[in-house]
């Protein structure tokens, strides 16, 4: 078993002297860090409670297109960079018809050794964000990327995760958690679920408006076979620290009827936090 993998498949190898941040009540949380320095994992919690993908799974979607090619017509490369760096939902879907809907999620837990990692269920199959995945197949998709994907691969997906843009196309600020927790340089791959279509205030837009309750989509009954259905989610995750040492993934679900600001202000907290005490 190569050294990375065998590193990673026991999340007890975590530092001891790490102590964790505290997570809100209310607040279901999960993270995984490998210190790609030391060569094993420095902290973790619920490393394999699934969550709902959200948006990233994209990533996933990402490698099944570029290494089911050699090359890249110009109008994939442009939706491939919208996807990755503004997490476009309207890309996603396009690439998720192409290449087989929950197919692709299963090639790829296969090929990358994803143990957390299902499609979403059989009455949702277009629903590429009911994904479910873990901390830990994350990190270890991150890792895949940084020490066995072609180098192609490699360089596209972290290329455009190097960019990834403070909003996202459908008017989300997407600098929550690594972004604002952590200093540059990073590579981030965002994910949020449950806020409804429209942000409470647009990226860019008028601040006064922040605050304004989750939509009601976020507050239906549970009983989907989707994990945390009715809750929202908001999902962080990357590579940060100079030389990229530390791989990481936040995943958090949050109470329903809350808002986005405050969502977003817990995940931030919990990412500044975490990172603060691997870094120490």
């Amino acid at each position: 078993m190569p050294a990375v993998v065998a590193a990673l498949a026991t999340p007890a190898h975590a530092a001891a002297a790490v102590k964790p941040p505290s997570v809100p009540a209310g607040t279901t949380a999960a993270w995984v860090v490998f210190d790609r320095q030391a060569g094993k994992i420095v902290a973790t919690r619920n490393a394999h409670r699934k969550y709902r993908s959200a948006s990233v799974v994209k990533i996933l979607i990402a490698i099944d297109y570029l290494e089911g090619r050699k090359s890249v017509p110009a109008a994939d490369a442009g939706l491939l960079k919208v996807m990755l760096r503004s997490s476009d939902d309207d890309a996603a879907t396009a690439f998720w018809e192409r290449l087989g809907k929950g197919q692709i999620v299963v090639r790829q837990a296969r090929k990358l050794g994803l143990s957390d990692t299902t499609p979403p269920p059989a009455s949702k199959p277009g629903f590429w964000g009911y994904t479910s995945l873990s901390a830990y197949d994350i990190v270890r998709t991150y890792r895949y990327l940084l020490d066995r994907a072609e180098p192609r691969v490699r360089d596209t997906i972290l290329g455009h995760l190097r960019r990834s843009t403070p909003c996202g196309t459908d008017g989300f600020d997407q600098t929550f958690g690594i972004p604002d927790g952590v200093a540059r340089p990073w590579a981030v791959k965002q994910g949020w679920s449950g806020f409804g279509s429209t942000p409470p205030v647009r990226c860019g837009g008028d601040a006064r408006a922040v605050g304004a309750p989750i939509s009601w989509i976020a507050r239906r009954a549970t009983g989907s076979g989707v994990p945390d259905y009715g809750r929202p989610v908001l999902h962080t995750t990357g590579l940060a620290g100079q030389g990229e040492r530390y791989v990481m993934a936040v995943l958090t679900a949050h109470p329903a009827g809350g808002t986005w600001n405050s969502s977003v202000k817990r995940v931030t907290t919990l990412t500044r936090d975490l990172y603060r005490g691997v870094t120490r």
